[in-house]
């Protein structure tokens, strides 16, 4: 998916993840206070081979679409193969994932001077994760904090922790100092992200965990409307924020990053959890909120996967009462242990991916209707946008002019895809 930034100033085309968005908009403004006007900065995902081939066409079509322009390739992508980038004729430079947060890195003089064209810097490196303050991104209704960045974890399938680093916290003063700062600016809710939510504090002193981060917010920011939690690994829900997931103002809605259904493609895998694992905190999350929707990812066609192996990824969709699903079909990234694992047929892969994608659907039809007919708080993002507070998507009957607030709506039907619902 790709999202483009506001006509002002640069051009930001975002692929990836929502940390992409946010670090997107901190690239934004560094470059428009640089006098960037006319540069087109893509930031690119390197999830799978087909989030990497999306960034080259995109770089293409951008090239094509701003003649002349200065093109400046970073994110994931840029950083776990530069050399790539830097050799296609259309990229002007290509920007570390680190150096990309810099306001320095912006400056004209320095970043289009010279024939180097690849700034690229040792990730694994970094040890800190600065704080940025950024409003605006949705209106008045949402925004985003950086907490944390980089992965200690090396599942087989994925090339994210050679992009992102080892994980790195944001210090919890500073967090909710952002967070006090976002709130008083008229914000209603507001997003904590990072790559590796739950390894937040690991590397604080006295070691916090993210439970702790999130108890102290809800106390410290009375004035916080809602909070919410991006997704994170279900291993590692530590007490604390268990406890915290009672709280009403702590949104009901968790993504988990689960994988796969089957013991033995988790272990392959390298992740440390297992099926039952995550049937059990399904039902403990529910258990301590009833009203919680749960999201996941789950891979189709990992190697070595048998029919039965992925029978169990099928039925975890029903056993951990999903209402969100993301089905990926798997893509070997080069230099990853699973790239080397006997690998299935591409037709296979993309049978089974398509088998969870409908999976998927009729679990989220099942969500719906279980809101259709019900008067529920939304919160409107723009126009006849809104979503209800386990992040279900309502198409209102009529726009809102002001956008970020809540409002009471009649759920009346769904098309599918999303809510239906009429303001009262």
């Amino acid at each position: 998916m790709a999202e483009t930034a506001p006509s002002s100033g640069p051009t930001v085309i975002t692929l990836g993840c929502r940390l992409n968005t946010y670090e997107s908009e901190v690239m934004r403004r560094h470059a428009q206070e640089a006098g960037l006007e006319e540069a087109v900065i893509i930031n690119t995902c390197a999830v799978t081979s087909e989030a990497v081939r999306g960034a080259r066409q995109a770089i293409r079509r951008a090239a094509r679409e701003n003649p002349g322009a200065p093109i400046l390739v970073t994110g994931c992508a840029a950083q776990t193969d530069p050399q790539a980038f830097a050799a296609m004729p259309e990229v002007t430079r290509v920007i570390g994932n680190h150096d990309k947060m810099k306001a320095e890195t912006w400056k004209p003089a320095d970043l289009l001077g010279g024939e180097e064209k690849v700034r690229v810097n040792d990730i694994m490196s970094v040890r800190e994760t600065a704080a940025h303050l950024i409003d605006g991104m949705e209106g008045r209704a949402r925004a985003y904090v950086q907490v944390q960045n980089g992965c200690d974890h090396r599942c087989t399938f994925c090339i994210i922790p050679y992009g992102r680093g080892n994980s790195r916290s944001v210090p919890a003063g500073e967090v909710v100092a952002q967070v006090r700062a976002l709130v008083a600016s008229g914000h209603y809710e507001v997003v904590l992200t990072g790559v590796d939510l739950t390894s937040w504090g690991a590397d604080l002193p006295g070691t916090p965990q993210l439970g702790n981060l999130v108890q102290r917010l809800l106390k410290l920011v009375p004035d916080l409307r809602q909070l919410r939690i991006s997704s994170i690994d279900a291993i590692e829900m530590d007490d604390a924020l268990l406890e915290a997931m009672a709280e009403p103002r702590l949104a009901p809605y968790l993504h988990l990053s689960l994988q796969h259904g089957d013991n033995l493609i988790l272990k392959r895998m390298k992740r440390r959890h297992s099926r039952e694992d995550a049937i059990a905190l399904a039902e403990r999350l529910r258990t301590i909120r009833r009203d919680i929707a749960l999201g996941a990812d789950i891979i189709a066609g990992f190697p070595t996967e048998t029919d039965a192996h992925f029978e169990n990824s099928l039925r975890l969709v029903e056993e951990c009462g999903l209402s969100f699903l993301h089905a990926f079909p798997y893509s070997p990234r080069p230099g990853t242990p699973a790239a080397r694992m006997p690998q299935l047929a591409k037709p296979l892969i993309k049978a089974r991916a398509a088998r969870l994608r409908e999976a998927g659907e009729t679990a989220l039809i099942r969500h719906f209707e279980r809101h259709v007919g019900q008067q529920r708080e939304a919160l409107v993002e723009r126009g006849t946008m809104a979503r209800l507070s386990d992040f279900t998507q309502v198409k209102l009957s009529q726009p809102d002019a002001e956008g970020g607030r809540m409002l009471s709506v009649q759920i009346t039907d769904h098309d599918g895809k999303q809510l239906l619902g009429t303001p009262l």
